[in-house]
């Protein structure tokens, strides 16, 4: 689905990546890990294409994709939901909603899909005349979610979705991940609760200093005592694992 070759990127003459590799399949859920200062989100918006790429390859299905701008990747099929909060407050859902179709060129089918999207997420048929502002936080983060899935995606890449959520909300949130990949479609997730992540996450790949360090099963990882001592809360968290918890 995804693969990134060497890729090494940054800002100005500043180096973030200093050769990330890594592919994922289709239909999957990725969490990215890693210390802050890793790279986890620069590896998004070189993807997006809002990074200048300084060698390396990005293939998406096996097209080269190395330096195309966001407008470009949209059309690929790539949805992009940074961190924080994305929607526009006074706006109503729905017209949250419509702003995630306006680039299409067939407006007409933006309403089409609006409507298949309100299936999916009911919450935002029944708030639809709401604003933004008024819906918690887990809500909102379901309305940018489905903002991004109005284009019919391949590639969903969700930045920190649990940022400010309660527990229950991060669940909530992690369900409807789930759901889109039952549904086919692939996700690539930079998450701080890393080990509530790749539970429920297919795969996991850890980045530091720019670099991919590992790349497995998401099972595998939370095994892995190198990765429970650095990011998972140490041997506690291992065992944890080991115990399916």
């Amino acid at each position: 689905m995804l693969e990134l070759r060497d890729v090494h990127g940054g800002y100005g003459k500043i180096t973030i990546l200093n050769g990330v590799s890594f592919a994922i399949p289709k239909a999957s859920i990725t969490t990215v890990i890693g210390p802050n200062g890793a790279g986890k989100s620069t590896v998004f918006k070189a993807i997006f294409g809002l990074l200048a790429i300084q060698s390396g390859q990005i293939l998406l299905e096996g097209q080269d994709v190395t330096r195309q701008t966001p407008r470009q990747m949209i059309a690929r099929g790539v949805t992009y939901v940074p961190q924080g909060r994305n929607v526009v407050p006074q706006l109503s859902v729905y017209h949250n909603l419509e702003l995630g179709g306006i680039t299409a060129p067939d407006q007409g089918k933006v309403k089409a899909r609006i409507e298949q999207v309100m299936d999916q997420f009911p919450m935002l048929r029944e708030f639809k005349d709401r604003k933004a502002v008024e819906l918690s936080g887990g809500q909102q983060k379901q309305l940018e979610v489905a903002r991004a899935l109005l284009l019919d995606p391949k590639l969903i890449l969700i930045d920190e979705p649990s940022i400010g959520l309660s527990p229950n909300l991060v669940q909530e949130v992690f369900r409807t991940l789930t759901r889109l990949r039952d549904q086919g479609v692939s996700v690539l997730m930079v998450e701080q609760n890393a080990k509530a992540a790749l539970a429920m996450s297919d795969y996991g790949l850890v980045l530091e200093l720019g670099q991919t360090r590992l790349h497995d099963r998401a099972d595998k990882l939370l095994a892995d005592p190198r990765v429970g001592q650095l990011f998972l809360g140490g041997h506690v968290a291992a065992a944890d694992a080991a115990e399916g918890v």
